[in-house]
Formats: C-alpha cells, structure tokens, sequence
C-alpha cells in the first residue's frame, strides 16, 4: 500500500496517499492525520495525545464533551485546540445530540474519532458517518470485562493479570474489532484505583500509538477474519 515516506512527511511535499481499500479510514489521508478526541473527565489520555501526536503524526482539529465542566476541555483550549460541548440534556434524544456532534466533528475536518473517557454510547447513525473510523480505549483485556466498571469486574473474577485494549467502535458495547492490546501482571491487585493508576501508563501509550499507526495507513483488516486486524508496527520505526 502507498504510504508517505519520512522525509516528505517532515519536508514540504503535501502529497497525499491512496489507501488499499481492506485499509482503515477512507482515502487520500492528509499528511497531518485530523482527528477528534470525545471526552467526559480528567482528559489524561486526551493529554497523551497532546503530548505526543498531536502536530506530529496527527494535528487534533477538534475535542468535544458531554460534560460543560470536564477538565479535559481545559488542556485542550491550553493548546489551542477547538472544544465544543454536546450534552444530553441540551437535546430531544440521543440520536439527535449525536447529529450535531458528528457534525460539528466534520466541518472541523476530522476523519478519525477518537474515544477517551468519553462516558457516552454512540448510536449506528454517528458510526455511519465515520466508517471504520472511530476508536476508544478500555481498561481491560476485550473480550474480557466490557462495559462499565471494568477494573471492578476484573477484580471481582479474581484475575492476576490486567490490561488495555484500543479497539474499533462499532454497534455493541466494547465488541468492535482489537488493535492493539498490552498486558500487566498484578497478581495482588485488590483495590481499583491502585490498578488503574497501574494502567495508565499503558493508556497513554497504547493510545498514541493507535492513532499513529492509523495515519500511517499501517492498520489494514484481515480478509479472511473480519474480527481481524493486521498492524504494521513497523511503520514506526522512525519514531524510536
């Protein structure tokens, strides 16, 4: 597949890449990757992006809340970038809210979605309008522990071993395709803040790394399991 080499992405080339079409996220990808950030709390994993892609492999062009008063809309304004705020309240239903966030998202420009502590569902017709294009990150192994309280629910089933997951959104809650994983052993694990806390490292760099695979054109699905996704990590080797 076409993919941007280092030295036109750094120097002053604005070409653009046509993607194979099993690629994720749709063709003619800008060099700077537009992406959007949802967000519900604190905004660490926003501010990891901030830190790391951000202007880099992928420019943020827009961050977005359900909640007026998020800190993570404060880090995001620190840098410049657009915020707006969609609450469920200010709407008829939650078909309606998400008309006007995807389409504020796009007349920001964004062509990737992505999910970090945004405590909202997405309904099918905002996933329609960014096909293959939305991701979160979930702290726990998928399919182990979806949904809500998920550090709970590990802790409840007794596990030794903890995790994230950043995944593809798709209809079901936490059920959309896997693209990166990475695992912690906490064999003595028995309180959730402490095992949060543990995995937020792997949060903030899981995630980046996500997205930065995805401008890189470097996520492609397996075309003979739809379940699959194929990463070329290579694609970053610049980056180490």
């Amino acid at each position: 597949m076409c993919r941007p080499a280092v030295k036109c992405r750094r120097g002053s080339c604005s070409r653009t890449c046509s993607r194979r079409s099993d690629s994720y996220l749709p063709a003619l990808v800008p060099e700077q990757f537009p992406i959007a950030v949802l967000v519900s709390g604190t905004g660490t994993n926003l501010q990891a992006l901030l830190d790391t892609v951000h202007e880099r492999d992928a420019r943020i062009v827009a961050v977005a809340s359900s909640a007026p008063d998020a800190p993570a809309l404060a880090r995001a304004r620190e840098r410049g970038v657009a915020t707006e705020v969609f609450a469920r309240g200010d709407y008829s239903d939650r078909e309606a809210r998400d008309d006007a966030l995807a389409g504020w998202l796009l007349e920001r420009g964004a062509r990737l979605v992505v999910l970090a502590g945004y405590m909202e569902l997405l309904g099918s017709p905002f996933l329609e309008r960014f096909p293959r294009a939305v991701i979160n990150v979930h702290p726990s192994l998928l399919p182990a522990f979806p949904g809500l309280h998920a550090i709970e629910q590990a802790l409840d089933y007794g596990v030794k071993v903890f995790g994230v997951t950043v995944h593809f959104v798709d209809a079901g809650v936490d059920t959309g395709p896997v693209i990166l994983q990475r695992a912690l052993e906490l064999p003595n694990a028995a309180d959730p803040e402490q095992v949060l806390a543990a995995l937020r490292p792997l949060e903030h760099s899981l995630l980046p790394e996500a997205v930065s695979l995805l401008a890189r054109g470097a996520v492609r699905a397996d075309g003979r399991n739809p379940r699959r996704v194929e990463v070329d990590r290579a694609a970053l080797t610049d980056r180490l």
